[in-house]
């Protein structure tokens, strides 16, 4: 028997092939470009609807569960393809600046929402004011971006400050369970908003503008020209976005496989329980809730450059809300599941301009019907696996 065999090989079971998922992602792929493309609303609701009547037969047929078994193999390679198929979609639309931002927008909330399945998802610690946190990063390059500070760092002391910031409420969170804990953090969102509103140094009501950000010299604000072609000024913060949220995917999927997720996860799960066996429960609480806010806190402060202005109603309640939903929509604790999800909350309703002012209404009815019909989210959790590949 050779040595390089894996586990899966070694008891006679074949391993799926990769084959259903790299089909998966070249479908979305160019499902999203012509999504993404498509100007006409009545185009762009028929592609809704083949969507939607595709996933469904996809559920009715068992098909699925095979790209879900390849995606659990070869999490690696499919990470790999995804960036790729990402790549791709971002040369697509080199020139269209709505795009572009729409992608980023994507990406860096993609990002955020990582941090909540940290606290959410592992530790199951309640946290309904992400985009509080997110405002803190963003609020932070704002002030930042017109010192001598160089703005590579500026993202990472917007999750450093989000991270102190939100140790304020470790002693009420720590002392506290369940809907009363949340209640904590939702209060802090709505004194976080107001404080924003009276505080003239941050801009008051109306916001303050932001700096774009100069890396070693180079204006990330700027159009690049390559042989003649002009890619949009995006596309830098495009790729700086892609490989934040690679590392943040990576560090939560090895921190989830890792004692750390296992004792994350025997937190979730019963906390008396796994106190009685010697866990200390206020580190997990603090550890869990501090690195989910350094995420959330690195993404707004690239997201406040990216968008240029930052205001107090950019960061209410209700935009912690739609975190949430994210969450919930995706499947909590599946990191897969919240690309997906981050994707059809930002995009559909950017695309379906005639439901702009109802889209709240598109997040809640959403919400309610995954609670009702799939609790467990459109990608729930596969069964804990410290290595892929690893079969019990």
């Amino acid at each position: 028997m050779s040595g390089s065999e894996t586990p899966a090989k070694r008891d006679g079971t074949a391993r799926p092939s990769s084959w259903p998922a790299i089909a998966s992602i070249g479908v979305a792929t160019v499902y999203l470009i012509a999504l993404l493309g498509a100007e006409k609303q009545s185009v762009i609701i028929s592609l809704l609807v083949a969507g939607i009547a595709a996933v469904l037969a996809g559920g009715w047929f068992g098909i699925f569960g095979g790209v879900s078994r390849a995606f659990s193999e070869h999490e690696d390679r499919m990470g790999l393809l995804a960036i790729v198929a990402l790549l791709a979609m971002a040369a697509w639309f080199h020139e269209d600046h709505f795009v572009l931002l729409l992608v980023v927008t994507v990406l860096l909330t993609t990002v955020a929402t990582l941090g909540l399945n940290i606290q959410f998802g592992y530790a199951g610690v309640l946290n309904f004011a992400g985009a509080s946190f997110f405002g803190i990063g963003a609020y932070t390059s704002a002030v930042l971006n017109t010192t001598a500070v160089p703005h590579l760092l500026v993202p990472l002391i917007g999750g450093a400050l989000a991270a102190l910031i939100g140790s304020v409420l470790l002693l009420p969170v720590l002392r506290t369970r369940g809907h009363y804990a949340a209640l904590i953090t939702i209060a802090f969102a709505l004194l976080f908003k107001t404080f924003l509103e009276v505080n003239d140094v941050l801009g008051g009501p109306q916001g303050m503008p932001v700096k774009g950000m100069t890396l070693f010299g180079w204006s990330l604000n700027d159009n690049v020209e390559i042989g003649g072609i002009t890619l949009s000024f995006y596309m830098s913060y495009f790729v700086l976005s892609l490989a934040l949220l690679a590392v943040a995917f990576v560090l939560v999927r090895r921190l989830e496989r890792s004692w750390i997720g296992l004792n994350l996860d025997a937190l979730r799960l019963d906390e008396t329980a796994a106190a009685c066996f010697g866990l200390d429960i206020t580190r997990w609480k603090i550890t869990a809730f501090l690195i989910g806010n350094i995420l959330i806190g690195i993404a707004g402060a690239l997201f406040g450059t990216v968008g240029g202005f930052v205001g107090p109603n950019n960061y209410t309640f209700a935009d912690s809300l739609i975190l949430v939903s994210i969450l919930l929509l995706g499947g909590i604790g599946n990191p897969w599941g919240l690309i997906v999800a981050t994707f059809i909350v930002i995009v559909v309703p950017e695309k379906l301009q005639t439901i702009q002012e109802y889209r709240f209404l598109l997040y809640a009815v959403m919400v309610i019907c995954v609670l009702l019909f799939r609790p467990e989210g459109l990608l729930p959790r596969p069964v804990r696996r410290y290595f892929p590949g690893w079969r019990p």
